[in-house]
């Protein structure tokens, strides 16, 4: 049988039943779609995850209250009743370790502010001049917290960008007095903007000295605190270090370290988890559509006997009606992955459309996975009807006319 008259007769049996075509690659196009669409998103959220750690370089290491029994996660939310806050003097004694270039306490609160008759609460993070340092992050107008006496220094305050534009719609904010939970602080710089960062909106805060924070809140112990180190560190070698330092001064490991190598790798391994679970839902369609192939497959080989029967007389080999069979199902289930595809692809960048804040990526790999995997199910769907149809006697199929 001639290349040309094989495709004929797959192509001429699809469409001789267009809506029991349509039904069953409908089932394939389905799961493809479904796969396609979580797993881009997904893969999307992973390289959003990645980027979001990135924009901060890639060498800080954190420091948290309260002893945490897995490494790379956040710190208890209740810690003991022995365990020792984090204070500004850790802070000192961190920026001794040889190989630290920046330590950056980090406190937070929320306050209500004051410009002249406008007023907002907002978020409030005591820092220290190091934080541009760590966070790559500095100010586009003004300069940021000046160098100063850490124990006790000055009400000064910089502010994020939509703070800024709230209470200084018109400018003039660089120089200006704001009051903080009803204490004034002069307007030293504007931070550049940031953006959201993994769930936070840097541009919707105002920065003061972080001893400062802990007075106006009238709290000990801080929430994090930030190093950075020299490139080619052996990181294993300071985080010991670090360790040791904090120990002799706690009298006890009550606190949690955590490189950024840790936290990266902690977000990539529950994403990768949920992008495999929501991969596993869409299989499952995959699954009701090979059945259906396989359903209709069977159906086709039943009324499609007596044609079997003419092919075999004919002198058909039982090869070339196994391929016959074979490419029809397979032909059914790439269109079924051609059509999900597309509403997989569409789907996926209508939802960044409607929710930008929600990352989609489809690399190209997904999409020739997802044919290759489209094709085989119909393959493998299809593999027994064809055998069976294979092997019907040429009379006793010619009689079933």
């Amino acid at each position: 049988m001639r290349t040309r008259d094989f495709l004929r007769m797959i192509t001429g049996s699809i469409r001789s039943h267009p809506l029991r075509s349509g039904l069953t690659a409908l089932g394939i196009a389905v799961g493809i779609a479904a796969v396609v669409l979580l797993t881009s998103i997904g893969i999307g959220i992973n390289v959003f995850i990645v980027s979001q750690f990135n924009q901060f370089g890639t060498n800080i290491i954190a420091v948290n209250p309260g002893k945490s029994q897995t490494a790379g996660g956040a710190p208890p939310m209740f810690s003991s009743a022995s365990t020792k806050p984090l204070t500004m003097d850790d802070v000192e004694a961190l920026a001794r370790i040889p190989k630290v270039t920046s330590v950056v306490p980090m406190h937070m609160g929320n306050a209500e502010v004051e410009a002249g008759r406008r007023r907002r609460r907002t978020i409030i993070l005591g820092v220290n001049p190091d934080m541009p340092d760590v966070f790559l992050v500095g100010a586009a107008v003004g300069r940021f917290l000046p160098p100063d006496d850490q124990r006790a220094p000055r009400a000064m305050a910089v502010l994020g960008r939509k703070v800024q534009e709230d209470l200084f719609p018109s400018g003039g904010a660089l120089g200006s007095r704001v009051r903080i939970s009803g204490e004034k602080y002069r307007v030293v710089g504007i931070l550049e903007s940031k953006g959201d960062t993994i769930g936070f909106d840097l541009d919707d805060a105002i920065y003061i000295p972080a001893a400062r924070s802990l007075e106006m809140f009238n709290q000990e112990g801080l929430v994090e605190i930030d190093l950075t180190y020299d490139e080619g560190t052996d990181v294993d070698g300071l985080v010991l270090a670090i360790k040791r330092r904090l120990t002799a001064r706690h009298g006890q490991e009550d606190y949690t370290i955590t490189t950024q190598e840790q936290m990266v790798e902690v977000m990539m391994r529950i994403l990768g988890t949920l992008t495999t679970a929501v991969a596993a839902l869409g299989g499952i369609s995959l699954l009701v559509g090979a059945v259906g192939i396989f359903t209709i497959m069977t159906i086709a080989v039943r009324e499609r006997t007596s044609e079997i029967g003419l092919l075999r007389a004919l002198g058909a080999p039982h090869g070339q009606v196994l391929a016959l069979f074979l490419g029809e199902a397979a032909a059914l289930a790439a269109l079924g992955g051609a059509a999900g595809l597309v509403i997989g692809v569409g789907g996926g960048q209508l939802l960044h459309f409607l929710i930008p804040t929600l990352p989609v990526y489809t690399p190209l790999a997904v999409v020739f996975i997802a044919m290759f995997v489209a094709t085989t199910i119909g393959l493998i769907a299809g593999v027994l009807p064809a055998r069976r149809a294979a092997r019907l006697d040429p009379v006793e199929a010619l009689r079933t006319e």
